[in-house]
């Protein structure tokens, strides 16, 4: 469908992560507010982290209970920790709850009921999977039946919600439920319904009423993955992935600027990596990932070219990818084989089989590659295209009854693991 450009090589010099202006409030200078962090890439600007690890791992600071059942990662801001979880204190009590600890120490401020509990398929596959995403005063959270729900951060009253398949007419990709995390530009709250009817929204922030809708024609529905933003030619584009693939989307007013279609596979999860022009799309149960090159175009519009096509070599199914420098790290589908590729070839550069097992989450920070794997063994790595080399690890308490499939969050000189109901807390600044 699209042409291959014969000019990679010139694209190496391209070595600058864009960071996107997006509007989250942070409290704190190296705040995580979002899924994958402020900027989405789940790299953390941080540095003066340690660099490795002693035998038992880094000193845990507190450990809190009463996050819930689920899959959720974390939210920090402001000196406050949000996730979202089935379950609560009482055993008649199972309902899902989006709650708040406190970042000092673990304690728990406030839970607030978002919807039932998701309790379809296997017992591995229950339970909540939305990170929130926090914008100042306000915090919003999508629950997997599709309710978009907005809570103030400081006592967690319910500001308004949505229902993205009642509202919307919402489609999901598969059956497992949503898990996005929303974002938030400006005024505007973007998400994710999915399908023919409405694909992507945009949403005034403040009422939850729609400004906007693009409309993918055959889109199979939404996937897992959030919106990421780019800046094309001077023109600002919403980069998502749908179960049909990746496409752009002008932030102004919706119109669809670009797809790229893929075959149909299970499941599309991971969020797609933007690098000023560039994007990396990748998915997992065998499919494989690709880079495109996003291209000015007259009047606001944008087309893209492929720089490489799907390559099953680099398929990721849920841990999500990084970029770090000009190389790829990120779990070979869900094998607990680390690989390391080269961005703008997709060339492997090493797979290697770490501590860990079955699918790992990664995030990075200072030269260091973060990797939670499904047995609960979190590693720490060096972020290098020579060779895959462990310079810690341990086993996350809490881990082991359930798979360990929350993302990892780097914020302000710490360690944030989710176990379920637990969330564990780790002093990573060098001393």
């Amino acid at each position: 469908m699209f042409g291959y450009c014969k000019c990679v090589r010139s694209w190496f010099a391209v070595v600058a992560f864009f960071i996107p202006l997006v509007h989250f409030s942070a409290g704190w200078a190296n705040d995580w507010p979002t899924f994958r962090g402020s900027d989405r890439s789940a790299v953390s600007k941080e540095t003066g982290l340690l660099q490795e690890w002693p035998a038992e791992g880094p000193a845990r600071l507190w450990e809190a209970k009463g996050a819930g059942r689920g899959y959720s990662s974390l939210a920090i801001a402001g000196g406050r920790i949000y996730t979202l979880g089935d379950g609560g204190s009482s055993p008649d009590d199972k309902d899902e709850a989006l709650r708040c600890f406190k970042d000092e120490n673990g304690e728990l401020l406030w839970k607030t009921k978002t919807g039932p509990a998701w309790n379809k398929g296997s017992s591995n596959w229950q339970g909540s999977r939305g990170t929130p995403t926090v914008d100042g005063e306000l915090v919003y959270v999508v629950t997997p039946h599709g309710l978009l729900v907005c809570c103030e951060t400081a006592t967690g009253s319910e500001r308004w919600r949505k229902d993205l398949v009642n509202d919307f007419e919402g489609e999901k990709g598969d059956n497992w439920g949503y898990s996005e995390s929303v974002l938030i530009d400006g005024d505007q709250l973007i998400c994710t319904p999915g399908g023919e009817k409405i694909t992507l929204a945009a949403l005034n922030k403040a009422t939850g009423e729609l400004k906007w809708k693009t409309v993918r024609e055959g889109d199979r529905g939404a996937g897992h993955a959030s919106v990421v933003i780019s800046e094309i030619g001077g023109t600002r584009v919403y980069v998502q992935s749908t179960a049909s693939g990746p496409m752009g989307v002008r932030a102004s007013d919706g119109t669809l600027l670009w797809k790229y279609d893929v075959e149909r596979t299970t499941c599309v999860i991971p969020t797609p990596i933007v690098r000023d022009d560039l994007v990396f799309w990748v998915a997992g149960y065998k499919r494989g990932g690709a880079l495109l090159k996003q291209v000015p175009g007259p009047d606001n519009t944008v087309k893209i070219e492929e720089i490489y096509p799907v390559k099953t070599e680099l398929a990721n199914k849920h841990g999500g990818v990084v970029l770090v420098g000009d190389y790829l790290y990120g779990d070979s589908d869900d094998k607990g084989i680390a690989y390391c590729a080269e961005f703008l070839t997709g060339a492997i550069k090493w797979q290697k089989r770490g501590s860990g097992s079955n699918s790992a989450s990664y995030a990075a920070a200072d030269g260091r590659l973060y990797i939670h794997s499904a047995n609960g063994i979190m590693v720490l790595a060096k972020a290098s295209p020579e060779d895959y080399v462990e310079v810690g690890s341990f086993k996350a308490p809490g881990s082991g009854e359930r798979p360990s499939w929350s993302h990892p969050v780097i914020a302000n000189g710490k360690l944030y693991l989710r176990e379920q109901d637990v969330i564990n807390c780790y002093d990573i600044k060098a001393k």
